[in-house]
């Protein structure tokens, strides 16, 4: 894991983002370009500052404190669409979803699913690998209270853009974790496949489905934060359902 470096080191406009994402030729170039990228100043400031801090229960690790690019196969059939990295997850272990307690059940249920080949993820170097799946999330960088703001959120679109682009001579099925990644589609599927929004464009609800014309289906299904987990507003039934019907949409045994 490299350290964390200063802003200063590799700042970027809005503008070079996008020139970046467009240019990455791979998966592996684009995941570097991610992992490089100082373009929102507050997201900056804040995933450095915790990686400074850091929590008490893991004050003797050194945090990424960076960017968190994609992880999982690169030919998916199945791509999970998150909000963002946890402070003291991915922010923290330098891959999406891993080391807290949301990661905990996500990779649970894929394991379940038979689309990971074991059930946790606490470290980037565990051997957890992923079948059929890619994971990634709509915003790169850990922010304040988990809320990004319009404009870091627009910021930094080019880098889902490309990444769904990479993916698409596969991709069939994309599951939407929360509302926010819902609504992080929809450019997405303007962007990559030149397809205007439905009008009115569907509303977010766990299990909801929304199917076009030779682009991906889009499954809804509620985040796996602490807050819908520990409540039970989403149980492992639920998710076991979600993923078992990405599988047959996606063709995936």
């Amino acid at each position: 894991m490299q350290p964390v470096r200063p802003a200063a080191a590799g700042s970027r406009t809005t503008g070079q983002v996008t020139g970046e994402a467009a240019g990455a030729a791979s998966l592996a170039a684009l995941d570097a370009a991610i992992s490089d990228c100082f373009a929102c100043p507050r997201l900056v400031e804040w995933r450095e500052e915790v990686a400074r801090t850091r929590r008490a229960a893991f004050r003797e690790q050194e945090y990424w404190g960076r960017p968190v690019p994609g992880f999982g196969d690169p030919t998916a059939r199945i791509a999970l669409l998150g909000l963002a990295p946890a402070a003291h997850g991915g922010n923290r272990t330098g891959r999406v979803f891993t080391g807290d307690r949301s990661g905990d059940v996500l990779f649970a249920a894929l394991h379940r699913a038979g689309l990971a080949n074991q059930p946790t993820s606490v470290a980037a170097d565990d051997g957890l690998t992923l079948r059929h799946t890619r994971v990634f999330a709509a915003v790169r960088c850990a922010p304040p209270g988990n809320k990004p703001t319009p404009g870091e959120r627009d910021t930094c679109q080019p880098w889902l853009h490309r990444e769904v682009a990479l993916l698409r001579p596969n991709l069939r099925v994309v599951v939407a974790l929360g509302a926010f990644a819902w609504a992080a589609w929809w450019p997405t599927l303007h962007g990559v496949y030149g397809m205007p929004p439905p009008s009115p464009r569907p509303a977010f609800t766990h299990g909801a489905h929304w199917s076009g014309s030779a682009v991906p289906d889009l499954l809804g299904c509620y985040h796996v934060s602490q807050q819908n987990t520990f409540t039970g507003r989403l149980t492992p039934t639920m998710l076991d359902d979600v993923f078992a019907r990405a599988k047959r949409l996606a063709g995936v045994e």
